[in-house]
């Protein structure tokens, strides 16, 4: 093939593919959702004179056709394998895969942050909990079965454990990193697996000075797949996981009272499955504030857990020993506003439970 042949067919080629994604582009219609992303997609941007002069429309269409550009996922997915295939990096954009389970690098750890998650708790306890059954736990985030081992930057467990312990006062620390192992966590998810709780709530529950037994039985719902949100993250193709929840008469007969809202919703909503977000299929995911009335309580006693996302799972198999349970997540609502929902002059179980990444990010508290 002569040199003039070979650059006819390159420039040809070249300007097929440039063409041709471009009319693929005008072809397909925009999407609103990246389910793999777990986000929504920019739509174009609305033009107005003001915009175009700025320069912001053009910033903003920029941005609206990175979001919407054809095989976008296809297009990632070939970018990660290069970088961790051909390149031999260890990670893409801090996330990597060991034998199937994606993680997210969290690294250093930002002591000030847990201080200041510490100093929070201590906020609240001196407004609002003075007298009552307070304790805190924290939940290992996968880095801590996974990063070390497998020659990944870590934060220091040990040292933030102590920094809590060394700074929160008069509250109880209840220890759940005995109990729990990586297979207690999805492979493509941040998140805890219910089914395997069974012990944790139960060991929480005893630490608060409650009687467990009879053992409680449970029911196993199983949906499939679950893409977990660091599966859009890793941009691989993996195997997905099984969300399982469990339940039983007195769980199906609790309804769940949103306070932001006004509205009633069941424990577990299976319409969220298959949405941006399928672990919202948990109490309808995040909420500033909720209370899970138990009818069939033989007791009037009451637990409030301060919490992130992964109080949405356990709390379901700790409404058996409570009339209520009420979950306050205090990155959507401000400490000082919590006297406008609660009634805290009741003798009250109390639980903080945050895992390990959200003490280190700890000014989302509010």
């Amino acid at each position: 093939m002569n040199k003039k042949l070979k650059n006819y067919i390159m420039a040809v080629a070249f300007i097929c593919i440039i063409y041709g994604l471009m009319f693929i582009n005008l072809l397909i219609p925009d999407a609103d959702v990246s389910y793999a992303e777990r986000r929504r997609l920019r739509q174009i941007p609305t033009y107005s004179m003001d915009s175009l002069i700025r320069g912001d429309y053009f910033s903003a269409y920029e941005k609206y056709f990175l979001d919407q550009f054809a095989f976008r996922d296809e297009f990632r997915r070939l970018n990660t394998f290069i970088r961790l295939k051909l390149f031999n990096q260890k990670d893409n954009n801090d996330n990597y895969v060991i034998e199937g389970n994606i993680s997210k690098i969290e690294y250093p750890l930002n002591e000030k942050a847990i201080v200041n998650a510490a100093n929070k708790i201590n906020e609240v306890y001196e407004k609002y909990l003075q007298g009552s059954n307070v304790n805190y736990t924290i939940i290992p985030d996968k880095n801590y079965y996974l990063a070390t081992e497998h020659g990944y930057l870590a934060m220091d467990y040990e040292k933030l454990i102590k920094l809590m312990n060394d700074n929160i006062k008069d509250i109880k620390y209840i220890d759940i990193f005995p109990l729990l192992e990586l297979e207690d966590y999805y492979k493509t998810d941040i998140h805890w697996k219910q089914e395997r709780l069974e012990d944790v709530a139960d060991f929480l529950l005893l630490n608060m000075g409650n009687d467990i037994s009879p053992k409680v039985e449970y029911s196993i719902k199983a949906l499939y797949p679950f893409y977990g949100s660091y599966y859009g993250q890793a941009a691989m193709r993996l195997e997905a996981d099984t969300l399982v929840y469990l339940t039983n008469e007195i769980i199906d007969k609790v309804r769940v009272y949103d306070h932001i809202d006004k509205t009633y919703s069941n424990v577990y909503m299976e319409d969220k499955f298959a949405t941006i977000d399928s672990y919202d299929l948990f109490l309808s995911g995040a909420k500033s504030i909720i209370t899970l009335d138990n009818p069939m309580a033989s007791t009037n006693k009451e637990l409030i857990i301060f919490r992130d996302s992964f109080g949405s799972s356990i709390a379901p198999l700790m409404i058996k020993n409570y009339a209520k349970i009420t979950l306050i997540d205090l990155r959507y609502l401000s400490t000082d506003l919590l006297g406008n929902y609660m009634d805290f002059s009741k003798e009250q179980d109390v639980l903080f439970l945050y895992n390990t990444i959200i003490l280190n990010n700890s000014y989302m508290l509010k």
